[in-house]
């Protein structure tokens, strides 16, 4: 299981945001240009790196080798560093649902599952519960990339129920 440990100021800072957290995904395992980026989330290139610096200076982000776009133009690509995979940052989580629903709401539907489940366990077999699905998301995180393969996404949310005391 994957050891999370508690964000720094910066580092909350930074992850406070569902735009950084979408620039994030975009670069991860494929290093992607601030120019990509802006078109991937149809936003302003001058704000788009606002963003993309700040993931750099907190470490989320990585500069790869420059390289020379089609007119000669200096790019430099950007690559996810999966530091945000081993924090806790109590912004972290609203964040993460908003950048959720940004995406999401670009899906086609019937592109999307969703699924809820109410449960009501022991202490010990919740923290098993915990435990295995931690254990579950590390080992598919590990694997490598297939390039041919289509990209899918996860969101997931434990809670107390508010409904069923």
């Amino acid at each position: 299981m994957t050891e999370r440990r508690p964000a720094t100021d910066a580092e909350a800072k930074a992850l406070a945001s569902a735009l950084r957290l979408r620039i994030l995904r975009i670069c991860v395992r494929k290093p992607h240009t601030n120019k990509e980026i802006s078109a991937i989330l149809g936003r302003d290139p001058a704000s788009v790196l606002h963003h993309t610096r700040t993931l750099v200076r907190t470490g989320f982000l990585e500069a790869q080798e420059e390289r020379r776009g089609a007119r000669g133009a200096r790019e430099i690509p950007y690559l996810t560093t999966y530091k945000s995979w081993h924090l806790e940052a109590p912004a972290l989580d609203r964040s993460m649902l908003d950048a959720f629903l940004e995406e999401l709401a670009l899906v086609p539907e019937a592109q999307a599952e969703g699924t809820r489940m109410a449960l009501r366990l022991p202490p010990p077999q919740m923290e098993e519960f915990r435990t295995r699905l931690k254990d579950l998301l590390d080992e598919f995180a590990a694997r490598p990339d297939d390039p041919a393969a289509p990209a899918w996404s996860l969101f997931m949310v434990l809670h107390s129920d508010p409904n069923r005391p």
